[in-house]
């Protein structure tokens, strides 16, 4: 800005408090955008029961950890079978037990997405798996959980499917929408897996 601009702004007082107003509300803007500046986190729903889409999910939250991102993944209804150690079907309606025995009990009995064919597809992907020294599903849900992998089991989903607390496995978190869109909105990624 000349002097003649600086002079004309300080004979016109009027010009001058627009331009401090404008001034102050650029700065507040700009603290609001700052505020919701993403984070080093991914965030993950994992919605599949499917051996090959948990895999992938447990193979970007683990790089992500490893990377050192915040990583939390938020499982809800089919993507719940992953967490379960056994089935239990006493204490449940009857919609519940039937969706007991026809669901997973445990990540061990996941199936895959394509070509399954009774259980057979998910034994071939593990065998292969094991034959290139492939770590598990088992081994990156432990490496997940030592890498700190934040793991939130939807309580909608479970209270839906007759998921009792003690099915699941130890140390998981339980939330409710609220808890995957907390870390979401903070997050440089969030995936639908």
């Amino acid at each position: 800005m000349d002097a003649s601009a600086g002079a004309g702004l300080a004979a016109d007082p009027s010009r001058m408090q627009a331009l401090e107003e404008k001034l102050r509300d650029l700065e507040k803007r700009l603290a609001h955008v700052e505020g919701q500046v993403a984070e080093d986190r991914v965030a993950l729903v994992v919605f599949s029961g499917d051996l090959d889409r948990v895999l992938a999910a447990f193979i970007i939250a683990t790089g992500a950890a490893a990377m050192g991102q915040q990583v939390s993944m938020f499982f809800t209804f089919w993507g719940l079978s992953v967490l379960k150690k056994d089935n239990q079907v006493s204490g449940k309606t009857l919609f519940q037990k039937m969706m007991a025995l026809m669901s997973p009990g445990s990540s061990k009995s996941l199936p895959v997405s394509k070509m399954n064919y009774f259980g057979v597809g998910a034994k071939m992907l593990r065998s292969m798996m094991k034959d290139k020294n492939v770590s598990s599903l088992e081994e990156m849900i432990s490496l997940a959980r030592e890498l700190g992998v934040r793991m939130i089991a939807c309580e909608m989903s479970r209270d839906v499917m007759g998921i009792k607390e003690s099915e699941l496995v130890a140390g998981l978190e339980c939330g409710g929408v609220a808890s995957f869109l907390a870390d979401s909105l903070k997050s440089r990624t969030s995936l639908f897996i």
